[in-house]
């Protein structure tokens, strides 16, 4: 296994839609198992391969923190099918190291994805795990947590990336 190289916002696979995964084999398996070791380095609960400049629709994610093997998943060609409910909590992103907002987001979703073998699956999270759900096919559709924050949320979290990128903790 592999570490990989996260990037950081506003690297541009951050703002481009993941392509599809056509390809279910032994090279997307060590992909999906170095996106694994990677996120757990990082001390993060999710990773989107755009995150590690791969541009496909693939995102890696475990809410148990190691804990639970039942809550490491891997989707790929990942798709959200349905999300009820509302939760306001503070999330941050691997690619905005540092950065921690407050999100509003659903309090639960159903996610319809692929495995590494290619055969379909669906997972029903709420809380932390639809949190995650959700912020993952975000990245995969090009989407950054900065797009869910209110303009003047956006703009002041912006300004601190600046700050950072200023006095060079922000590559």
């Amino acid at each position: 296994m592999a570490l990989l190289e996260i990037v950081n916002y506003p690297a541009p696979v951050l703002l481009t839609v993941g392509k599809p995964v056509e390809h279910f084999d032994d090279r997307l398996k060590t992909f999906v198992e170095d996106m694994f070791e990677t996120m757990y380095e990082a001390k993060g609960v999710g990773l989107a391969a755009p995150q590690v400049a791969v541009s496909n629709r693939i995102f890696v994610m475990d809410c148990s923190h190691e804990e639970d093997a039942a809550q490491r998943i891997a989707a790929i060609n990942p798709e959200v099918i349905y999300v009820e409910g509302e939760q306001t909590g503070d999330e941050g992103c691997l690619s905005f190291p540092g950065l921690y907002v407050p999100i509003t987001r659903n309090q639960r979703a159903v996610l319809r994805a692929q495995d590494v073998n290619g055969n379909w699956f669906e997972l029903d999270g709420e809380e932390l795990t639809a949190r995650c759900i959700l912020h993952e096919t975000d990245h995969c559709d090009g989407v950054v947590f900065l797009d869910r924050m209110t303009k003047l949320k956006r703009e002041l979290a912006k300004r601190k990336i600046k700050r950072l990128q200023k006095i060079g903790k922000w590559d």
